[in-house]
């Protein structure tokens, strides 16, 4: 009977026994995992601790390189676009003036054809393709020639005053004697016409870029300042067009002209487009038509 009561007893507490068991192989398995952990946790400090170093001197060696290669190519983008915007500053400065250019010339054109009204003769507005650069000559190529109507001997213009005459003509091109030029003459007053008595003749002095008056007498009262004007007595260039400014007077005498030195009033050193005025001086009566006591009959028999 005892026997049975303990293999009985033995059965029924066998269940708690087991459960016990399994509890404290869980406390045992949790302590031992818990241990594992922090060993754990140690080795993998102390490896970051001695990697760290090395990881922070690579990481800025990598990103020091990289910016300076970032940079590199930054440099390289700003060179190319600085490169850009001054080949486009270039063509839009080349523009401008061009443009600027245009503008000038359609000036300087609208002043030829409003000197045809002043004038009142018709002309032919030219460009200055060609200088003479000898010192012996003061001469321009003009782009207009035979085919546009000019001919030896017209007056050529701008609206500042006379520039020269034509003296070789071509098809298409004209060669034009400054009145700079040594040779190159006009009949000239200072003053206005019929209101002066200050007449005489202007002469070019080569490339002082001056003109002088002569045969003004010495008893006309001449100023530095004073304006002359041609008189059309040269049988080139009409009457009333602009010469030039007295800028010296080197007085006379009752027997001396004076000596009168003129800045020309066409700006010669900077030509650019001119005017030639078709311009054919009147004819001058024959010697018979003027003098009374001349027998016509016996002058057209003696022909």
């Amino acid at each position: 009977m005892a026997s049975s009561r303990t293999q009985k007893e033995i059965r029924q507490r066998a269940p708690i026994w087991l459960v016990m068991l399994l509890f404290a192989n869980l406390i045992v398995m949790a302590i031992d995992a818990q241990e594992n952990f922090t060993q754990q946790n140690v080795f993998k400090g102390g490896i970051q601790a001695l990697a760290s170093p090395v990881q922070k001197a690579t990481s800025w060696v990598s990103g020091t390189i990289g910016g300076f290669f970032r940079q590199l190519g930054n440099f390289s983008s700003t060179a190319s676009e600085n490169e850009r915007l001054t080949r486009q500053l270039a063509v839009t400065e080349l523009e401008l003036r061009k443009a600027q250019e245009a503008v000038a010339e359609n000036g300087r054109l609208r002043e030829l054809l409003n000197l045809k009204e002043k004038t009142g003769y018709d002309q032919v507005a030219a460009r200055v393709i060609a200088r003479d650069g000898s010192v012996w000559f003061n001469t321009v190529t003009i782009s207009c020639g035979s085919s546009s109507g000019i001919a030896l001997n017209m007056p050529v213009v701008t609206p500042g005053g006379i520039v020269g005459r034509v003296i070789a003509v071509s098809p298409w091109t004209a060669q034009v004697m400054l009145i700079t030029d040594e040779k190159a003459a006009a009949g000239a007053i200072i003053g206005k016409l019929g209101e002066s008595g200050a007449l005489g003749s202007v002469r070019g002095l080569g490339n002082s870029g001056l003109v002088e008056m002569r045969y003004v007498s010495g008893l006309q009262k001449v100023s530095t300042g004073d304006y002359i004007i041609t008189t059309g007595q040269d049988g080139i260039y009409p009457p009333g067009l602009n010469v030039g400014e007295v800028v010296e007077v080197k007085p006379g005498t009752a027997t001396q002209p004076h000596q009168i030195y003129i800045k020309p009033s066409a700006r010669l050193d900077q030509l650019a487009e001119v005017a030639v005025l078709l311009y054919r001086p009147p004819q001058r009566p024959a010697p018979e038509q003027t003098l009374p006591n001349v027998d016509k009959t016996k002058v057209a028999r003696d022909k």
